[in-house]
């Protein structure tokens, strides 16, 4: 009985030992390796720390042809609770963040908020060279800013293409957060086009890439080792990683950094309208097989959208040959065209006719569905710019 049981133990044993050989092996090819990724591009990514002097708080109000002492008299006579006075200057204040290489030649991209309002700002490379940067360009709207080094035969990156990016893709982030240096982390692509509050001219691409305070400006790579965005916002409810992390797609921050190196600023084409989601009710009263589109609910006087004919309740469906899925797409798109681009605009509205447009087997709208219909012709003006 012993040695039919030591057989048997013998048998399993090879067999379990045979069995999961081919299966681990499947499995560790499977598995993603960041290592020659890091290698490769890490060189291209760079520390950023910035230095803001310190200034006073408070600074008494300056009123032409008072001296400071006669301004203060008169506060002291008519405002008793607030006597202002000398204060003590707030402390220099210190940021970091992150930017990577993308021209030989020393330009860098990074966050906007990175560098905003800074009066010296220190680039460190992973060889610990440092050196001083200026601001060439920033862009508030998208996030975006471009700095320039003085320095030559620099490591630049790789750029990829966003649109390609697959939801469930590994990428890969790396940055300084917490100000350790070329961090290396990885997830995978939790979803793509998100629209965030305030936020309206980029469509994210949202990971679950840990991203914390210092990864700002940071490249998001393929597995590819190609760039195809930039780390800039967190959702967290503690000021730490939450697991939702967010990167400008790379096309929109390439499309920026090249208006601001040619004009130092960055223009905008408008419409002149407010627009709302296309809910499913609203989809059915219009006669929409499902919601989509930019809903209409007020035209600007003046305006482009007013002078070719757009008025509320027009659902707008496609911009610029570009289909419109949702209203968050529309400022993206328009804000991506150029100033005083001539562009078609088919819409949908609530004005019923009785004429035929496309092959609706009912009363159509007055201005057709999509691209079977007359599409309404704009010209963009330009928008406030942003200066750098």
């Amino acid at each position: 009985m012993k040695v039919v049981r030591a057989v048997l133990a013998l048998w399993v044993s090879a067999f379990c030992a045979a069995l999961p050989a081919p299966a681990f092996a499947q499995t560790v090819r499977e598995l993603p390796d960041f290592t020659r990724l890091v290698d490769d591009q890490g060189n291209a990514v760079v520390n950023i720390s910035t230095t803001q002097a310190p200034r006073r708080s408070g600074a008494t109000p300056q009123v032409p042809g008072m001296e400071d002492e006669e301004v203060l008299e008169f506060f002291r006579r008519f405002i008793p609770r607030q006597q202002p006075g000398p204060q003590a200057p707030r402390p220099e204040s210190r940021s970091l963040g992150s930017g990577f290489i993308i021209s030989a030649d020393g330009f860098i991209l990074t966050n906007a908020h990175v560098v905003d309002g800074a009066d010296e700002i220190n680039v460190r490379f992973t060889d610990k060279r440092e050196f001083k940067a200026k601001v060439i360009g920033a862009d508030r709207r998208t996030d975006i800013a471009v700095i320039k080094v003085d320095a030559t035969g620099l490591p630049a990156v790789r750029f990829g293409d966003p649109t390609k990016l697959k939801v469930g893709e590994w990428v890969v982030a790396i940055g300084s957060p917490f100000g350790f240096e070329n961090t290396v982390t990885a997830g995978i692509v939790s979803a793509k086009g998100r629209s965030l509050p305030q936020e309206n001219f980029v469509p994210f691409i949202q990971t679950d890439v840990a991203i914390n305070p210092g990864n700002s400006g940071g490249p998001l790579f393929n597995m590819r080792g190609e760039v195809v965005g930039i780390n800039s916002q967190i959702y967290s409810r503690t000021g730490g990683f939450m697991g939702l992390s967010f990167a400008i797609p790379i096309d929109v921050a390439l499309d920026i950094q090249k208006q601001l190196r040619e004009k130092g600023r960055v223009a905008r084409g408008r419409i002149g309208v407010v627009i709302q989601e296309v809910t499913r009710d609203l989809a059915t009263s219009f006669g929409l097989d499902r919601p989509r589109g930019a809903l209409v609910n007020s035209v600007e006087k003046g305006s482009p959208a007013d002078r070719s004919g757009i008025e509320a309740t027009d659902i707008i469906m496609r911009f610029d040959g570009k289909a419109v899925e949702s209203s968050s797409d529309l400022p993206r798109i328009v804000g991506a065209t150029r100033p005083g681009t001539g562009v078609q605009v088919p819409s949908v509205s609530l004005i019923f006719s009785t004429a035929i447009c496309g092959a609706l087997p009912f009363a159509s709208p007055a201005r057709g569905i999509g691209e079977d219909c007359p599409a309404v012709p704009i010209v963009l003006p330009p928008v406030a710019s942003v200066k750098s």
